[in-house]
């Protein structure tokens, strides 16, 4: 019902879509497909997740949202206005970022045919998905996002820094290209830029060592606030600990897990170039009912 209100409450604009905010389900009870315990994953990974999502669907989704240049609804959950879909000729196959690439689609083909609309999103946490925790998948899914939106910025290169196609063309295609798609090759050069720098000497280390806390700072000030928007909007994790344990997450972030992120973003540069496609093998543990989650802590108590 959360879901199919902005389609029904829009006058002056048709509504085409609207994506929801997705939960972390990871070590958390679920009962009937219901999430019953929430609680935030055991390892660091599925922790950064937590933190990574709360930034990407409270914060960034909901300022797209609002100036209506949302270019990507989720494909764990959103809806989407089926007439619109048929018209424009559905999933597009060829792509391993079909999500992304069916809103963009969409989006151009109200612009072409100049007809006010608006692709919305509900930012109450109304699906819960499973996110990879070990290494190797999470840095697959990572590289697949890479390359999903890759395709879909060069299958709709015409829309790019164009005003006949609005918000859209202006600003959010910009962003996604920079921000989003050459992110990973700008850092590197940055990196590159640097070294070259301390070896001809050319090099303040006040000035260096000054930028760098103030980038840390940044990032701690933008994922604090979004776990505080979490908690002031739901307070789903109940728990001191699991809150110490975001905290904790946030502090290390930068330096520990954003490399990783890094990587895989330039492996996924690489593998667009070199033609690899496909989405490699995502496996999931499966969800747990506090019953189930009792027996396996008595299991491994008793092995002990």
């Amino acid at each position: 019902t959360r879901m199919v209100r902005p389609f029904m409450e829009e006058t002056n604009r048709k509504v085409i879509a609207v994506g929801g905010a997705i939960g972390i389900a990871n070590n958390c009870d679920v009962q009937d497909g219901a999430v019953t315990k929430y609680r935030v994953p055991q390892s660091t990974l599925g922790q950064f997740q937590v933190i990574e999502y709360c930034r990407a669907f409270l914060m960034g989704r909901m300022a797209w949202t609002r100036i209506n240049g949302l270019m990507l609804i989720s494909g764990a959950f959103g809806f989407f206005r089926r007439d619109l879909v048929l018209n424009v000729g559905g999933y597009f196959p060829k792509t391993v970022g079909e999500d992304m690439e069916l809103v963009v689609r969409m989006r151009r083909y109200m612009e072409e045919k100049k007809i006010p609309y608006k692709v919305s999103f509900i930012p109450d946490p109304l699906c819960w998905t499973e996110v990879p925790e070990d290494v190797e998948v999470l840095g697959r899914q990572r590289n697949r996002w890479m390359r999903g939106t890759i395709e879909t910025l060069q299958l709709h290169r015409k829309i790019g820094l164009n005003p006949k196609f609005g918000i859209l063309g202006t600003i959010s295609y910009p962003f996604w290209s920079v921000f989003e798609k050459m992110a990973p090759i700008i850092e590197i050069f940055g990196l590159i830029y640097t070294l070259i720098l301390l070896i001809i000497g050319d090099f303040s280390a006040i000035y260096f060592v000054a930028l760098l806390f103030m980038i840390y700072l940044l990032s701690l000030l933008v994922s604090s606030f979004s776990i505080l928007y979490e908690q002031i909007s739901y307070n789903n994790y109940k728990n001191k600990s699991d809150l110490k344990k975001l905290i904790w997450i946030i502090l290390i972030e930068p330096l520990y897990i954003h490399p990783k992120v890094l990587l895989w973003g330039l492996k996924g540069h690489l593998d667009f170039i070199i033609g690899k496609g496909g989405w490699g093998q995502m496996i999931r543990t499966g969800f747990k009912t506090a019953e189930e989650r009792k027996t396996i802590e008595a299991q491994a108590e008793k092995s002990l």
